[in-house]
């Protein structure tokens, strides 16, 4: 045989062993060799792995997998479990069906594969045929088969467009200061997405807490695929006909939040870092003696003794108790910042405790995990220990005993100088014992749970916790910001897409540094974002060392005259806004909303820049627009819409080009709906007058909100003291109805005024079958008084004549026929 035949065929059997040795390095479950039915679940074995499909609803199918056997089961994000249903399961010789009352899903065998139908046939998501799902080591991919057109929204904290379609993200909570408008990952990780295609669309919820992989097209088009580095194949697939329901059933696994202290619904003004307590109190003097709404003041690091956790700098805050207390007569709360590293420092009553209860993380040969920040060298609070977050829950007494109301976890990734935990650490994982891998994701969310469970276990008064890391069911503990962003229009808008994209992932409070916490923030860029952030979850204002001041006041008093409407506003609409935030408690849907939500299957809200207009509410809808810009294009959806400032009512389906005035955004209210208002105050904790707006708007929908009331601080709305009663529209029979209030909390309105919008052809109201006078008068969202009379002219804002009348809120039913 020659040379060159020996060589040849030496090629040929080179390339089939690395094709053999590459085979068996990726492994695919194979065919079904064994089925194991149980009411609402099958046990599957393969030639190759191990699966578990259980029904947890009509509407939710969970799909267990493994190439060895399945662990017991455990979750940091599930607390929901299946609940009873209606299901018929039964097989073939080439399937396994399993059908609900919402949902068809077929197994088939040879090989294992699975596809999802809607009842009547239709596809709504398949394994991709071939690729199915596969393990290469210990990394665990499936693959879907990406449907022409299809669009993903979610994941939670992702930059780029809203629309995932195209892209690949990672989950590895990460500390990113300044991160770009296209990095990723960022700072949370929440693996939980939506895809829509045909009009239909479906969830997906990775639950597994090792990095996670997503590729919605990225570099193929073939696919879509999630996976994780180790652990299970672990998804709950989620079908509803509304994407809204999606959000609900998903919350439904996840849990959903408590309702939090209104004081945290005000506005917050934050620093890095406000000091001494005589420049804090400053700071609060300035903004009662200006007539500037405020509830919040933070205090970032520099409050600390030498960034010492649980100690207070004596020189800079000789009296913290004293100072918190002041604050509060001002109506304002106190929030400070807490990092998870407890410098190494024996002696230390904080430090001592957890050596004694023996709560600090490990590397796997006993000794004491530590690494550098803020204070130096530190060690760390293992928070999967339930040792670890009684230890944490515990120490923060500190500040409440300091009169200090909220509480911001930072640097909880967690960060170090270096950025590079070791592998080799061990964490308790809840006795499980696991190493960085797994439970590095989590740490953030039980760092918040911590906080959260030693504030209500110390005290009947709600808590506020902000963190910036998080996991899926962080919106049970806390509030989510996004981070160290920059003073930039790019950031600007891409912080509203953050929070929309963590709104559709069942997390509503939410809220971004407004004006930007890194660089200069110009002065037209303040004005835009501060009138922006009036309709976030959470409204924030923060600002880095050695830049510009960043209080209202600091940009002039024309930039204050443009912003201080916007910001009274919010505080005019907090009905509106406890209202909604009471509603993401029942069916974890966001307070901002994408319109992605409402209008699904319209491929132009998903467009730039119409992907960056949201809803505040289920009624408002907010454009926003660029620091330089006069004039901006604007996309008004199917239906019909009122602009908030005129009432001039705008028909939708259209895009179109409009002035941007400067004290405000443009705005829109949609047909039909109700929103109810207060007077101005300056605090939540200050009393309104004792009349309750409610306007309504005319349209050819019917529509229903439900009004929400309590005392905002404690937790006795769980006991019944609350004030809760459904608002209804129904144009076709001319009447607005409110229906006899539930609760045992008086409200503190004695006075309802209704003011009627679009009604331009209503000479009279009709009361509980008694005739009243209207009252045609002017009413203005952005006046400091919302409605005044027409010899007043006070205020240079857009008016709107409006009709209104007055009547008693006694709780019980009113039905008003126009």
């Amino acid at each position: 045989m020659s040379t060159k035949r020996i060589a040849g065929l030496l090629s040929i059997l080179s390339v089939f062993f690395f094709h053999l040795n590459l085979n068996a390095q990726i492994t695919t479950p194979g065919k079904v060799t064994g089925v194991a039915i149980s009411t609402q679940s099958v046990d599957i074995t393969t030639e190759n792995a191990f699966a578990t499909i259980t029904v947890y609803s009509p509407d939710i199918i969970r799909v267990r997998m493994d190439n060895k056997k399945l662990k017991p089961d455990f979750s940091y994000a599930v607390i929901g479990t299946p609940v009873k249903t209606a299901v018929t399961i039964n097989q073939s010789d080439d399937a396994i069906f399993i059908t609900t009352d919402s949902l068809k899903t077929i197994v088939h065998k040879n090989p294992f594969s699975i596809i999802f139908l809607t009842n009547a046939g239709d596809t709504i998501n398949e394994d991709e045929a071939g690729l199915t799902t596969s393990w290469v080591g210990s990394e665990v991919t499936t693959y879907k088969h990406m449907r022409e057109g299809e669009r993903f929204i979610g994941l939670g904290e992702k930059t780029g467009p809203f629309d995932r379609t195209g892209s690949g993200f990672t989950n590895w909570n990460s500390d990113t200061y300044g991160y770009t408008p296209s990095q990723d990952p960022i700072y949370s990780s929440i693996p939980f997405y939506i895809g829509i295609h045909h009009n239909i669309n479906y969830g997906i919820f990775l639950d597994n807490t090792f990095q996670t992989d997503f590729n919605f097209g990225a570099s193929n088009n073939r696919f879509s695929s999630f996976g994780a580095r180790n652990g299970e194949m672990n998804y709950y697939f989620i079908y509803h006909t509304h994407l809204a329901d999606i959000i609900t059933s998903y919350t439904s696994l996840t849990g959903r939040m408590k309702l939090p202290p209104m004081w945290s619904l005000g506005y917050q003004q934050n620093r890095f870092s406000y000091y001494p307590d005589k420049e804090v109190l400053r700071i609060a003097e300035t903004f009662r003696e200006k007539n500037i709404p405020v509830d919040g003041i933070t205090l970032d690091i520099l409050y600390m003794d030498s960034f010492k956790l649980f100690t207070w700098d004596k020189q800079r805050f000789p009296d913290p108790v004293g100072m918190t207390a002041k604050l509060k007569s001002l109506g304002i709360h106190t929030t400070v910042v807490v990092d998870p590293g407890i410098k190494i420092q024996p002696g230390a009553p904080a430090f001592e405790r957890g050596l004694k209860d023996s709560v600090y993380l490990t590397y796997t040969d006993g000794k004491y995990y530590a690494a550098q920040v803020w204070p130096g060298w530190c060690y760390f609070t293992d928070f999967t220990n339930p040792k670890g977050r009684n230890y944490w829950s515990k120490e923060m007494k500190f500040f409440a005993n300091n009169g200090v109301s909220g509480i911001w976890n930072d640097m909880n990734e967690f960060a170090t100088w270096g950025q590079k935990v070791p592998s080799n650490v061990l964490f308790d994982f809840d006795g499980r014992k696991a190493t960085t891998a797994e439970a590095h994701n989590v740490y953030a969310l039980e760092m918040s749970k911590a906080g959260y469970d030693g504030a209500r276990m110390a005290s009947n008064e709600r808590p506020f916790i902000l963190t910036r890391a998080g996991f899926s069911g962080l919106q049970r503990y806390c509030a989510i910001w996004t981070g160290d962003n920059v003073a930039s229009d790019e950031h600007m808008l891409l912080g509203v897409r953050l929070m929309c994209g963590l709104g559709v992932s069942g997390i509503p409070f939410t809220g971004v540094d407004v004006a930007g916490f890194i660089g200069t923030t110009t002065t037209d860029l303040y004005t835009r974002w501060m009138q922006l952030g009036s309709f976030f979850p959470y409204y924030r204002n923060h600002k880095e060392l050695n830049t510009r001041s960043s209080e209202p006041w600091t940009y002039g008093e024309e930039t204050l005259d443009n912003i201080k409407p916007s910001m009274n506003l919010r505080y005019k609409l907090m009905p509106y806004l406890y209202s909604s935030f009471f509603e993401s408690t029942q069916d974890g849907l966001p307070v901002m909303r994408s319109l992605a939500i409402d209008y699904t299957f319209d491929p132009l809200i998903y467009e730039d820049p119409f992907q960056n207009q949201f809803e505040f509410g289920k009624s408002v809808m907010v454009v926003p627009v660029l620091s330089v810009q006069t004039f901006t294009k604007l996309y008004l959806p199917k239906g019909m819409w009122y602009e908030m400032y005129t009432d001039s009512l705008q028909t939708g389906g259209n895009v179109q080009n409009v002035e941007i005035p400067d004290q405000e955004l443009p705005t829109f209210v949609k047909e039909s709906s109700i929103i109810p208002m207060q007077s101005l105050v300056q605090s939540t904790e200050y009393a309104p007058t004792d009349t309750l707006i409610l306007n309504f708007y005319k349209g050819s929908v019917p529509n229903t909100f439900v009004y929400y009331e309590d005392d905002g601080k404690t937790f006795d709305y769980e006991k019944g003291l609350y004030y809760k009663r459904t608002i209804s529209y129904d144009p076709a029979n001319t009447t607005i109805s409110l229906d006899k209030a539930d609760g045992q909390f008086i409200s503190k309105f004695k006075n309802i005024a209704i003011v009627l919008h679009g009604f331009d052809d209503v000479s009279e109201l009709t009361i509980n079958g008694k005739k009243t006078e209207l009252a045609e008068t002017r009413f203005s969202y952005l006046a400091e008084q919302s409605i005044i009379d027409k010899s007043v002219k006070t205020v240079d804002v857009d008016f709107s004549d409006v009709m209104i009348t007055v009547i008693k809120n006694d709780g019980g039913k009113i039905t008003i026929k126009y």
